[in-house]
């Protein structure tokens, strides 16, 4: 299984919108064992492709729920709920930093599964807001984009030891 790694506030294939894949491959099945491997090792709920350097709409998602382990190529939301609510979020590329983010509380996301079917999910609560975080990190969106004013300000010394020595890395 190929091996890959956490890329962090800085590094500016998280800034990028990610390719659309054409396909489910032996190589796009090892890459989304790898992610689940990164994800399971870091102790997250989500991983994106991009957030261990590929940039490719490939998303992992486990809430840790029965029935809630999803992995999709070309993830797409098609539809949101007008209903919101707030989540606590915070992002393995973004390690110790949180804030409350507001999102939409049902979500309709469509992809491809391992197997290359086309899937179509209802989600709500937990499962809908990670699979939201995740689509941004596709579209080169990081949950600290979401932040109130105020949240920003309270975790701006956090974001600046991401800033420059991460470039460089």
């Amino acid at each position: 299984m190929k091996k890959l790694r956490l890329r962090y506030l800085g590094d500016p294939v998280l800034r990028k919108k990610a390719r659309r894949l054409n396909k489910v491959t032996p190589g796009v099945r090892d890459t989304i064992a790898a992610m689940w491997d990164l994800m399971e090792k870091a102790n997250g709920v989500g991983l994106a492709a991009p957030q261990a350097g590929l940039s490719q709409r490939i998303i992992v998602v486990d809430t840790r729920e029965p029935g809630e382990r999803y992995a999709l190529v070309n993830p797409e939301i098609t539809w949101k709920s007008e209903e919101t609510s707030p989540l606590s979020e915070g992002c393995l590329s973004i390690p110790g930093v949180e804030g409350e983010v507001i999102r939409p509380s049902q979500i309709r996301i469509r992809g491809i599964d391992p197997e290359g079917r086309e899937v179509e999910i209802e989600a709500n609560q937990l499962l809908a807001k990670v699979f939201q975080h995740e689509v941004d990190h596709v579209n080169g969106i990081l949950f600290i984009d979401h932040l109130s004013e105020k949240d920003m300000k309270r975790v701006e010394p956090d974001l600046e030891r991401f800033e420059a020595p991460a470039l460089s890395k």
